[in-house]
């Protein structure tokens, strides 16, 4: 059975934001906070050998770009990750390998988790985000924490997700104040 593990940039009040996404005016937020270090955590976490989970419009606008990026362990792990996409319209992948969830997206992700196979990571992605935790199908979370306060914006946790616990597995910082923190699921929140 493979691990599901999300991947997110995220500020310290939960606001998230893709690189290059217009509609949000501080796009660029995080350029500040990148650093080799940083990078080299997260390649790290992600390790050499993956597949991925995503939605539909993260899948579109990687397919845009990292073709296009030839060299590197994180490209190249992007670029050889077999693609696992939530869409409507299958037809028109063409970043591959790719395949598609399903017209059932959860029965699709649960399916694909239970094969034998590398980790499956679901970067950006948060409506699909959100739906794998409210089925408690996410094992671990990569959270790149930035130490900035956004205010508004898309959050990474959505309002009907169940109280859940989780451990810190292990946590990197770089001079920058940017943290890597990875956190395993354990399940329901423990109250006593």
């Amino acid at each position: 059975m493979r691990k599901i593990r999300i991947f997110e940039h995220i500020s310290l009040d939960g606001v998230i934001s893709p690189p290059g996404d217009d509609d949000f005016a501080q796009g660029g937020w995080k350029a500040s906070y990148r650093t080799p270090a940083g990078a080299a955590a997260l390649a790290e976490a992600q390790g050499m050998s993956f597949d991925l989970l995503l939605g539909r419009r993260t899948y579109d606008f990687w397919a845009d770009s990292w073709p296009k990026v030839k060299g590197g362990p994180f490209a190249d792990g992007l670029n050889a990750a077999t693609k696992y996409v939530a869409t409507h319209r299958p037809d028109s992948l063409r970043w591959g390998p790719v395949g598609d969830l399903g017209k059932d997206v959860m029965a699709g992700g649960r399916h694909i988790k239970s094969t034998d196979g590398p980790d499956l990571i679901v970067w950006g992605s948060s409506t699909l985000t959100s739906v794998l935790l409210d089925q408690g199908l996410v094992d671990e979370m990569v959270l790149a924490v930035y130490p900035v306060l956004l205010g508004q914006g898309k959050r990474f946790f959505s309002g009907s997700v169940d109280a859940r616990e989780l451990v810190l597995v292990s946590t990197k910082a770089t001079s920058t104040g940017l943290l890597v923190n990875t956190y395993r699921h354990v399940g329901s929140l423990r109250t006593k």
